[in-house]
């Protein structure tokens, strides 16, 4: 890294640090119990909507309706391991951590509700480290931590390295080397960190 600056990281929120999966599937079975739903196992494909609308005709439509309600995002629970890790991330030497995330279109409760998550979980000092952008390439970084395996925007050759967060959607893809994967906060993330490091 030129000049010593510090490494950069930038962790994804929705399924990286909170369990959007886990809690859309919770309220959309207490909200549509006669619907059918889509075990987490049986999860592909990153848009949980486009799924579930090819399961029945308009249940895309209700699987929308989960997120774009009040206090979906803010009641979500943390992913296992997920604020100790980036706590202590935040706290390692020459490490920059932001948190770097899309808001949903429908900008009603979301944007409020990532923020007051953040400050719940990690306190109102860690207010200073969010990134809101629908697009992630044009943000400059060393890492990007994030579920999505696909991440396209205005910049084609983004400065980060995405590493793929592992979740329900997403386990069943083959990387092509030299993509990686961090499988869970369990798994050795400062590797990863040190990796991008200067030796």
């Amino acid at each position: 890294l030129a000049g010593g600056r510090a490494l950069r990281v930038l962790v994804d929120m929705d399924g990286v640090l909170a369990d959007f999966e886990g809690g859309f599937l919770r309220k959309f079975r207490a909200r549509f119990p006669d619907q059918p739903f889509i075990a987490l196992e049986d999860r592909r494909g990153f848009w949980v909507s486009e799924q579930y609308g090819r399961l029945r005709p308009g249940l895309s439509e209700k699987a929308i309706s989960i997120w774009e309600s009040k206090n979906f995002f803010f009641e979500l629970e943390p992913l296992p391991g997920a604020v100790e890790a980036v706590k202590e991330m935040a706290n390692l030497q020459n490490t920059d951590v932001f948190i770097c995330t899309s808001p949903i279109k429908m900008f009603k409760y979301c944007p409020y509700e990532k923020y007051a998550w953040v400050e719940k979980h990690f306190g109102p000092d860690f207010l200073e480290q969010i990134v809101l952008t629908r697009d992630k390439t044009v943000v400059s970084a060393d890492l990007l931590i994030d579920d999505r395996p696909d991440i396209t925007g205005a910049e084609p050759t983004p400065s980060w390295e995405h590493v793929l967060f592992t979740a329900c959607h997403n386990q069943h893809l083959q990387l092509q080397p030299p993509r990686r994967r961090l499988h869970s906060w369990a798994d050795d993330w400062k590797a990863i960190l040190d990796s991008k490091r200067p030796c």
